[in-house]
């Protein structure tokens, strides 16, 4: 039960002190837990960019919902996802799949094919839909790895996607900004959240069973 502990201990900071900073060790660890993530056809169709460098935070800030917690977090963790798909893209992580597991290349050919008839006709804000949401199951896994730490995370989709994607320079990597992380340590006198009870709708109305 301790992940379920773990989960109620979080909740999403609104303040962070500015003078604490998170472990390289901890942000290491979030960070393996993103990568570890599961996508589709295991494409990891998404970069995740680790912002501890107060300039810049400062220039994300710009266009922030909260723009204080982009500020005083210690790191902030952008995830930006494929723009689109591109055989190249697919043959790629393919290709390096079969050299991991000591296989030929084009092992995976017939699977791979596939992929491409399905996602290269699509519009490039389609495949960028489907990129996106791959992007959200690392997001939870790093909130859930920082929970088990006691690393102080707000998840946030409150931001200036133009600024981020100028700011990073995301457009020369073909990626676009999804959502993002504050990681830090809470403010106890300004996070006004903290003390409140955590509230989630009862079991018997969330889950719909079938048996």
């Amino acid at each position: 039960m301790s992940l379920i502990k773990d989960l109620n201990w979080r909740h999403a900071v609104k303040a962070f002190d500015p003078t604490k900073k998170v472990s390289q060790e901890n942000i290491d660890k979030i960070i393996e837990a993103t990568r570890l993530a599961p996508t589709s056809s295991g494409l990891q169709p998404f970069k995740v960019i680790v912002v501890k460098n107060q300039e810049i935070k400062d220039k994300l800030a710009a266009g922030a919902l909260n723009p204080d917690c982009m500020r005083e977090c210690s790191h902030v963790i952008i995830f930006a996802a494929w723009n689109r798909y591109t055989a190249e893209r697919i043959d790629s992580v393919y290709d390096f799949t079969s050299d991991e597991r000591g296989l030929p290349r084009g092992r995976f050919e017939s699977y791979t094919d596939k992929l491409k008839s399905i996602y290269l006709p699509e519009p490039a804000e389609t495949n960028f839909a489907h990129t996106a949401r791959q992007t959200y199951i690392a997001l939870g896994l790093a909130m859930a790895q920082a929970a088990e730490l006691k690393v102080d995370t707000c998840p946030v989709e409150g931001f200036d996607k133009k600024v981020v994607d100028d700011v990073l320079e995301l457009k020369k990597y073909g990626l676009k900004s999804v959502s993002l992380v504050y990681v830090g340590v809470s403010d106890p006198q300004r996070d006004w959240i903290a003390p409140m009870k955590k509230v989630r709708v009862a079991k018997k109305i969330f889950v719909i069973e079938f048996n």
